[in-house]
């Protein structure tokens, strides 16, 4: 039984075999309140099956996943989602057909179970709820538009705000900003850096331009292990890191 931490998050010894090959290997990661950690390393390192390994869509091997000193593994995804663990997916999820608006309505915590669902109505509360998310994604004047229209950076922004009209205290990101313009990036920096504030942020990243613009503190896996951590000048600078690496 672990002890009670500070931690946000405390990921301790965790390891994943699939077919005797060991995506996540004895990995343990701590992340505070309110900090906003990067992990990066090549592909094939266990970045993504690390987040799987916390939102529940893979079960470990081996190992301990805490939340606020509660014990996810073994716990349904739902239930993970329920208790303050949102996921963003690397492709965006969104409805392509409804509005931007009726995308985040219906991401709207209905209540708990049927009758919480049944009479949900999108009252002034929630609708303010809505208006103050689609500002903090950059997508007032996009409210009406069908998400199918949005660019591609636009649906990775809504996807972000899905997740944010639940506020979580802790949110997963696969590589938020792939195939993001220039500009949407350094909109993307500040969306997160201010979505941190008051809550833990994991972001799985490869643009390095990126990461050094918003990382508290970075985590550089190499086959399914830990290889480096700490500050972003710290890991740039570590000779492993540049081998394996940034030096590709």
């Amino acid at each position: 039984m672990s002890l009670p931490t500070d931690f946000a998050l405390a990921v301790e010894d965790l390891t994943v075999s699939f077919d005797g090959f060991k995506a996540v290997d004895s990995v343990s990661l701590y992340v505070d309140p309110g900090e906003l950690r990067v992990v990066i390393g090549p592909n094939g390192a266990g970045k993504t099956t690390l987040l799987d390994l916390i939102c529940g869509k893979t079960r470990p091997s081996g190992g301990s996943i805490q939340f606020r000193n509660r014990e996810l593994v073994g716990m349904a995804e739902q239930k993970i989602v329920r208790s303050g663990v949102g996921r963003k997916f690397q492709t965006p999820s969104v409805y392509p057909k409804l509005s931007v608006f009726e995308n985040l309505e219906v991401s709207v915590p209905k209540g708990r179970g049927v009758w919480g669902s049944l009479f949900f109505s999108c009252n002034g509360a929630v609708r303010e709820r809505i208006l103050e998310i689609a500002r903090d994604i950059f997508l007032e004047d996009e409210l009406e538009t069908q998400a199918e229209l949005l660019s591609h950076g636009q649906k990775q922004w809504l996807e972000i705000g899905m997740l944010l009209i639940a506020d979580p205290e802790l949110i997963l990101l696969d590589e938020p900003v792939a195939g993001m313009s220039v500009n949407e990036r350094e909109q993307t920096a500040e969306l997160l850096k201010r979505i941190a504030r008051g809550r833990s942020v994991v972001v799985i990243e490869h643009d390095m331009n990126f990461v050094r613009e918003i990382a508290d503190k970075v985590t550089v896996m190499h086959q399914g292990k830990v290889l480096a951590e700490g500050s972003m000048d710290k890991v740039e600078n570590d000779p492993k890191v540049i081998e394996v690496y940034l030096g590709h």
